[in-house]
């Protein structure tokens, strides 16, 4: 399944971001007609003008400076065309809205095939036409290759129309064209169409350099798009002329990893995508802005590099090398904005031409010391008894499509830089394929340390062993430098944990947006994590000296004496009896304090907001609302505390500060002497079911309990003011509040609330589960069998496993992060596992928390037609 996207300056480009939907009235209600797209242009701004200079708001919000250069020009492709390489026999192809045969701008036009229902060859919308023409033409807006043989593959309508069919076939195509490098200025968030993902891993293990745009999602983290996403894939970001990271660029992390896990460095790289001049249809130039001219300025010079260098050293995992090695980090910027940095081609060229197969890391060092750049590792240290930080290394194989990690890696610990107080744990595959792979570095500090203030260093060694292409085996060494900020263990009432096992997000199911109102982005796709769309909360909270740890497993699996705060937001999942057991003598035994932030629920909205889909031939029902109400209310029941089924819509002043209220459940019951705030709202379920617009007042949407001996129980509505997807006026600053109160009950003096008593109960306290939702299928928790719903086996907690230790007493500073990247040979002495500590790291901690990465075979999949 492939979707689409809206303009970044708000108005609707193509199609919606997601869905192109429709009202259609009939005579007894209204239904939304939807038309999944397959993949969404990544363009985000026409300049149809025939002119050369061009002013647009960038990502800043200043004026772009008038670009009269030629791109190819700035980034000084003449040097190498100097040297006689213009992208000669390089196979380039172009999966678009396809060219016309007798466009003036292309010399090397080898091929033009249509893989839609159209009859035509040509483009009549512009799109393919202008990255055609950052790769390869010849004249007026000069491309970087204009002798390559181009191969012009129209998968996209008139209509802006395509389905994953059409792509299977056309990258079928390719393959047996031997195409070598291929451009797909499209994307969507569904990294769970497996057919076409598969299809993508298929092309890239047949030689094939995949090149594509990242998305225009941003500046929101968590919006890459598919294939982008991909450790095979080249993904490209977008940045101006004045090297501002663009503000429609989307940001990492990838959410394939959440919740147990976490996500990868992505972009790789960033190039200029910002009013850069382009081929038009009229055979002139034109400007365009959007990942869509970024991935085309990177293929096109992907092209010129494979044409100047040995066919033997031209594979996907060398490109990408190359341009990783030579890309200029730019200032200020973090790795999940900008990836490696701005492609610099020249030192690419050069990289290439003195290449020896390796195989190599990214990031290719780790320091939580290296802020911004090193976000969100730089912006919480590292203390005893925190669930470990995991880094999720992407290994890229130079040597050959298939590789494996030899024996398992190692940590180095350098005992004059206290690298013995940091422990070590690994996850990974053993084989990579085609051409990358991953490890992801599980870090957590020795109990001895709970009590020091340093920076401690090492580094890790990975072997991998691979063959050339003449079936050679040969042994490659990563090493991977380290450094990280220890500090002593903060006071429990400082440290917050954040609940992301219960987050559920698409793909793969209908998980609904949660503000009801923004219709133009009908999914919750982001992840639902704190270095997401959470990232501006998640800041502002270590601005003000909290520390949030995430917990990617159940409730049974971390100790509650560790924490003050446990911060349930925006719940999908169902709650394991187990976990509200655990729960219950955590807040009333243990002192931890519980923060939940809801949203909707009412089964007559999903009815309401569901659509036919076009690609599978289905209706599509949210599998749950905004938030899972049935299930919060099953986590609460114990201390008589419940969400109702009504959806409001509105705002509420609170310390002279707005608060806007979007698509947020109210409070149904709550304990008698437990304290409540109320407000006048809009009866918003009533409006999408009904038609009429109801104003209710002395609605109920946060209340506060304490238990005499025990913690304190917070519940609110509403989730949107803190989330940074649709946020219309944000309220960390409430959230702050309330969890002050945990410690300080006078924090909330100023807040108007009531006693429970006072408040006449109008509202269903028991919203019930929808029937025939497919919710179990995407569940963790429960499951379905002869037709009788059911709880899963609750998962393990994750133990640890303390990674092959070897000391050194030699200290290294890191300051040179680029280390050799020819291949080595490892002869350090192995000695004796029993070094640093093994085995189950709960025993003191009591912190688990699972980050295996998903394997290939275990995702579950969208059938599409």
């Amino acid at each position: 399944m492939r979707i689409v996207c809206r303009d970044v300056y708000g108005t609707v480009k193509f199609c919606n971001k997601f869905l192109i939907y429709k009202q259609k009235l009939s005579s007894n209600s209204m239904r939304l007609n939807f038309v999944r797209k397959i993949k969404t242009f990544t363009d985000v701004y026409h300049d149809d003008s025939n002119s050369n200079d061009t002013e647009r708001p960038n990502s800043g919000g200043r004026q772009l400076r008038s670009v009269t250069n030629q791109i190819t020009s700035i980034m000084n492709a003449k040097i190498i065309w100097d040297k006689g390489y213009k992208g000669t026999d390089i196979a380039v192809a172009v999966f678009d809205t396809g060219l016309a045969k007798d466009h003036p701008h292309f010399r090397k036009v080898k091929d033009r095939s249509n893989w839609t229902t159209e009859k035509s060859l040509d483009d009549n919308i512009g799109h393919g036409t202008f990255v055609a023409g950052v790769i390869a033409s010849s004249r007026d807006c000069l491309g970087f290759a204009p002798d390559a043989d181009l191969h012009i593959y129209k998968v996209f309508t008139s209509k802006q129309v395509s389905y994953t069919s059409w792509f299977l076939d056309a990258f079928n195509h390719a393959i047996q064209k031997k195409i070598k490098v291929l451009n797909l200025s499209i994307g969507g968030p569904d990294f769970m169409d497996r057919p076409f993902v598969d299809k993508v891993w298929e092309l890239t293990a047949n030689g094939v350099i995949m090149v594509s745009a990242i998305g225009n999602d941003g500046p929101l983290y968590g919006t890459l798009n598919n294939p982008a996403d991909q450790m095979d894939v080249i993904g490209v970001g977008g940045i101006d002329f004045q090297n501002n990271v663009a503000r429609f660029s989307s940001r990492g992390m990838t959410t394939w990893e959440l919740p147990s896990g976490y996500g990868r460095v992505k972009p790789d790289i960033v190039a200029y995508g910002s009013n850069v001049q382009g081929s038009s249809l009229s055979g002139k130039c034109r400007a365009l802005s959007g990942t869509s001219v970024a991935s085309p300025v990177v293929a096109g010079a992907v092209t010129l590099l494979a044409s100047s260098i040995s066919n033997d050293v031209v594979n996907p995992a060398s490109i990408k090398q190359a341009l990783l090695y030579s890309a200029i980090k730019l200032p200020d910027v973090n790795i999940f904005e900008q990836g490696h940095g701005k492609i610099d081609l020249v030192k690419a060229y050069e990289f290439l031409r003195s290449y020896t197969p390796h195989a190599s890391a990214s990031p290719d060092y780790i320091d939580f010391t290296d802020c911004p750049y090193m976000w969100p590792y730089c912006s919480q240290e590292l203390y005893f008894s925190s669930i470990p930080v995991v880094v999720n290394v992407t290994l890229l194989n130079g040597m050959s499509v298939s590789g494996e990690i030899v024996d398992e890696p190692v940590w180095y610990p350098y005992l004059p830089n206290h690298g013995n107080f940091l422990e070590v744990s690994f996850s990974y595959t053993r084989g990579l394929w085609p051409w990358a792979g991953y490890v992801a570095v599980a870090f957590s500090v020795s109990e001895k340390a709970a009590h020091w203030n340093g920076t401690v260093a090492g580094h890790i060694n990975i072997t991998i062993k691979s063959s050339d292409v003449a079936m050679k085996e040969i042994i490659s060494v990563i090493k991977i430098p380290v450094k990280v900020k220890i500090i002593p263990t903060p006071n429990r009432r400082r440290r917050i944990l954040w609940d992301q096992f219960h987050n559920l997000r698409y793909p793969p199911g209908y998980f609904p947006r949660d503000n009801l109102k923004m219709k133009n982005d009908p999914l919750d796709w982001n992840g639902d994590h704190i270095h997401t769309n959470f990232k501006d909360m998640y800041m502002y909270l270590r601005r003000n000296n909290y520390y949030i740890e995430v917990l990617g497993s159940p409730f049974t699996c971390f100790n509650a004496l560790n924490y003050g705060t446990l911060l349930i937001v925006d719940s999908e999942e169902e709650f394991y009896p187990q976990e509200v057991e655990k729960l219950r003598r955590d807040v009333e035994q243990l002192g931890l304090s519980l923060i939940i932030f809801a949203d909707w629920y009412n089964r007559d909205v999903m009815q309401k907001i569901k659509f036919y889909d076009e690609n599978t031939k289905q209706w599509w029902t949210p599998n749950t609302g905004g938030a899972n109400i049935p299930a919060l209310n099953f986590l609460l029941s114990k201390w008589n505390i419940a969400l109702s089924d009504r959806v409001y819509d509105g705002s509420l002043f609170i310390r002279n500060k707005k608060i806007s209220y979007n698509s947020g459940s109210s409070i149904a019951k709550f304990p008698h002497d437990g304290l409540v705030l109320s407000t006048s709202l809009l009866n918003q379920g009533a409006a999408i079911t009904s038609g009429k617009k109801i104003y209710e007042s002395n609605i109920p949407i946060l209340g506060i309990y304490k238990l005499l001996k025990g913690g304190r129980i917070t519940l609110y509505g509403d989730s949107n003011c803190i989330d940074g997807s649709h946020v219309q006026q944000e309220c960390y600053w409430f959230l702050l509040a309330l969890i002050k109160s945990s410690i300080s009950p006078s924090e909330l003096r100023d807040f108007p609330m009531t006693k429970w008593s006072s408040i006449k109960n109008l509202f269903s306290s028991n919203p019930k589960r929808s029937a025939n939702s497919r919710f179990h299928i995407y569940s963790k928790v429960v499951d379905v069998k002869d037709d009788v719903s059911r709880f899963r086996e609750m998962p393990k907690c994750n133990n640890f496993v303390s990674a092959h230790t070897v000391p050194l007493d030699s200290g290294i500073e890191i300051n040179d992060r680029k280390e050799s990247h020819g291949p080595t040979v490892h002869n350090s002495p192995r000695k004796d596992k029993t070094i640093g500590n093994q085995g189950n790291k709960v025993g003191v901690n009591g912190n688990s928390n699972n980050y295996i990465h998903p394997q290939k075979t275990e995702r579950r999949d969208l059938i599409l037609v």
